[in-house]
Order: C-alpha cells, then structure tokens, then sequence
C-alpha cells in the first residue's frame, strides 16, 4: 500500500511566513516605537548637518544682492552668474587652474604616503630589529605633537633649502613618513595576516621585497586605499600649508583661491566663491562615493590583532 502524504492549507502556511517574518524584523514585523523614534532622531540630525551644504549650494545660484537670504532655494533670484565669473579666476588666474594644482598637490602626498608609510608599517609589523619597540613608541609619540610647534623650524629648513613658492614642502615630508596616524593604521592592518604566508614565501626563496610586494600590499588594499583617500581630502583641504609656502597666484591651491574671492579692502564675490566652493566639493565627494566599500572595511579591519 502506498502511503499519501498531505500537505498543508495555503492559509496555514502563510500564517506561518508570517510569523517567521515577524520574529525576523520583516516587512510584516510590527512597528517598534522605540525604534521609530530613533530613527526619527537620526533623521532630524542629518537634515540639521545637511543644511549649510544645501544652503551653499542654493547660495551658488542667487544674486550677490540676495546671497544672506537663510532660505535653501535661491527661487526669483535665481542666476548661474556665480559659476561664470568664478570659473574665470582670479587676477586673469582661471579656477580651472587652480584644480588642477590642487590635483597635483594631492596626487604627490597620496603617492609618497602609500610608499613610505606601506615601507615603514612593513617594518614594524614583520621585521625584528634592535629598539623596534622603542622607535615604534615614538613614532607613536609624534602624533601628541601639534604640528604649530615644528612650523617655524620646517619654515626656516625649507627657506635655506629654497623650497619656498614650490611644491616640495607639500610632498616631501610625505615620503620622509611623517604621518604617524597611517602608518599605525598599515601597521595593524599587516599584523592581521597570517604569517604562514610569509613563512611559506621563504620556502619558496622570496625575501622582504617579494613578500612586501606580492603578499602584503595585495591583501592590504583595504587600508591602502583607506590611507589613500584620506591623504587626498586633507591635503586638497589644507588651506594652512599653502598660505606659509605659497606667493605666487598660479601656484594657488583651491583653498587659497577660494579665499581670494573675499577681500576686505573692496567688494567680496560671495556668489563665485560658493560656486567655486560647490565645484571643490566634486572631486571629494566622487572619490569617497567610489571607494567607499574600501575605506569602510579598511577601517573596519585595522584595529584587528595579528
């Protein structure tokens, strides 16, 4: 005799997803207040920070007449003025170049910081050598350090170096691995790979390069590009470093430039200058936005114990 086999009524299996829905925080699940009310919050927070961006960005678009107005939408006044004379420059300077030697600038800090402070972390975390904890504990110390304090003596070496007016004081201390902060960052990230693979490097006869090079940088782009994108947004905002070394009006990074829109002695172009501010923004905001997934497990997984 053959055996039949019953399967259950829709409505009772439906009942059943229903509750496995529910207890699962599906889109079934009931509302929770205390959840609601967080995320209420949340909400009321970003709209607060997200403001004066929204608001910078209406400005972008109003009259200089009407550039106080609070409002968010630049409505009747509304002119794209303000991208026009910004996008011609400053003292027959145009704001493209300025970009572009922002770009410049970034470029060589992210390129000497990738390769000195990877070099470095490779170091601390693999290598033994005499006083290796000593020398890590100062590295570590010079992030205490505030930078006002090494101004006056940086200034007064690179001005008998003849650096002054140029480029080399922005990228220079980079390859020197003056950024303690990432090459901690590199540090713990490396000690969080097995060191079965370095080992198993040298029984195949690879040295430090080879395992630096073949190993560890291709298993560490996470912090690699964490380092990375990093660099660039604090050197494409640093307006100080540029204001000590900097005279010339060609050599004007995007900060330096921004703030050339206002003058104290005459008229200010406050339309240009949040234009200008809006087209500043871009290239940050398409960089974070593109490697975004990176920079989050990098900083995910460097605080990680090897």
């Amino acid at each position: 005799m053959s055996t039949l086999t019953s399967t259950p009524p829709l409505q009772e299996t439906l009942a059943v997803s229903k509750k496995r829905s529910r207890r699962r925080g599906g889109p079934d699940a009931p509302i929770n207040k205390r959840q609601f009310y967080r995320h209420l919050m949340l909400i009321a927070m970003a709209s607060v920070m997200f403001y004066p961006l929204a608001w910078m960005i209406g400005a972008s678009f109003r009259d200089d007449s009407q550039i106080s107005d609070p409002g968010i939408w630049p409505g009747q006044y509304f002119t794209l003025d303000g991208y026009t004379e910004g996008w011609e420059g400053i003292a027959g300077v145009p704001f493209i170049r300025f970009l572009f030697n922002s770009l410049l600038v970034a470029t060589l800090c992210v390129v000497g910081n990738l390769i000195a402070c990877s070099i470095t972390a490779y170091a601390f975390a693999r290598i033994e050598f005499r006083f290796k904890k000593v020398w890590f504990a100062i590295m570590l110390g010079t992030l205490m350090l505030p930078h006002h304090v090494i101004l006056i003596p940086q200034y007064i070496l690179f001005r008998q170096f003849d650096w002054l007016n140029t480029y080399l004081p922005f990228f220079v201390p980079k390859i020197l691995a003056t950024d303690a902060f990432f090459i901690f960052l590199l540090v713990q990230f490396f000690r969080a790979i097995p060191r079965q693979l370095d080992e198993a490097a040298r029984i195949d006869g690879c040295g430090h390069v080879r395992i630096f090079l073949r190993i560890i940088l291709p298993l560490s782009k996470p912090a690699l590009a964490t380092t990375a994108i990093f660099t660039f947004i604090y050197s494409w905002n640093d307006f100080f470093t540029p204001l000590i070394y900097l005279t010339d009006t060609e050599l004007y990074t995007v900060p330096l430039a921004l703030r050339s829109f206002i003058d104290a002695t005459a008229s200010s172009a406050f339309g240009s200058l949040f234009a200008m501010s809006v087209v500043s923004l871009l290239p940050v905001l398409g960089i974070f936005i593109a490697f975004q997934k990176l920079l989050v497990e990098g900083i995910a997984t460097s605080g990680l114990k090897g």
